[in-house]
């Protein structure tokens, strides 16, 4: 499969004595635009991806300040799924990092909720995927064991926050499977293992980043196709090179702090990073 060298390609870039190098992430998009195309699906231009970097760029602005080749090697990531980007539809994200190691912000390429169960459905083996929270005055109870139950009757006017999440999938040859966390497990796996835990979806849509963890819990011992492995595979990777297949790509070391929200900063001269204040804050839910 064919693979663009990103190192390669800024290093040319660079070395241009053209007056009209690019200056800017979106000027670079633009000088890319060939090596972009031949990355993309037969159903996308090069076009259509650098109005949705523009777009992208508007709605992050902290985008705009990323190594270029981690960001359009995340928006490539999402082209090749299918899947759209930092919008409401909540099927992917670009979320910049700063880099311990090596000193530079970088973008981070995640798939929400939404986009596993869209990649789900596309594979043809499942008649439904899902997952919900439960409210604590909801009627919900579950057994694991010989015989799996799972029964959830949602109160029409729920109280609080949710107090377990859970997933469950049915395929089209009759087998299923679900899985229940506890809001309190979710938290931990959020503070153990998410480098985003104080900004970005965790803060902006926490139920869904909670579902997402939950159905990928699930979908690790759930038949599914190579093709999908790889795919879920992808979240939570920074890259740098683009090629015809992204999954193939491998991704960066991750020493990452994240820096989406307004809350910090980066001074620009030394890369420290600054908190401005400290108003995001996640309340623990207890049973």
């Amino acid at each position: 499969m064919a693979k663009t060298d990103g190192k390669d390609l800024l290093e040319k870039i660079e070395k241009t004595e053209k007056p009209d190098k690019p200056k800017t992430l979106v000027e670079f998009i633009e000088a890319m635009k060939p090596q972009i195309q031949r990355a993309l699906p037969k159903h996308m231009d090069a076009e259509r991806i650098a109005r949705i970097a523009i777009t992208i760029l508007k709605t992050t602005p902290k985008l705009q300040s990323c190594e270029p080749m981690s960001f359009i090697a995340a928006l490539m990531q999402s082209a090749q799924l299918g899947l759209e980007p930092n919008t409401p539809l909540g099927e992917a994200y670009l979320i910049p990092y700063y880099s311990e190691k090596r000193k530079s912000l970088e973008v981070n390429f995640q798939i929400g909720y939404k986009g596993i169960l869209e990649l789900a459905m596309r594979t043809g083996q499942y008649k439904a995927i899902y997952a919900h929270e439960v409210y604590k005055n909801d009627l919900f109870n579950y057994e694991y064991g010989l015989e799996k139950v799972l029964r959830h009757k949602p109160n029409d006017e729920p109280e609080g926050e949710p107090i377990y999440y859970y997933a469950v999938y049915h395929l089209k040859n009759g087998g299923y499977d679900f899985t229940v966390w506890s809001r309190v497990k979710v938290e931990k796996h959020k503070n153990r293992f998410s480098k985003a835990k104080d900004s970005g979806p965790w803060v902006t849509d926490f139920n869904s980043m909670a579902k997402k963890t939950v159905l990928i819990d699930l979908l690790k011992y759930a038949p599914k196709s190579i093709e999908f492995a790889r795919q879920i595979a992808t979240d939570m990777t920074i890259k740098k090179d683009i090629s015809q297949d992204m999954t193939e790509v491998p991704s960066q070391d991750i020493d990452f702090i994240d820096v989406e929200t307004e809350e910090r900063e980066i001074e620009s001269d030394t890369g420290e990073i600054i908190e401005k204040n400290n108003l995001v804050t996640q309340g623990q839910l207890t049973k």
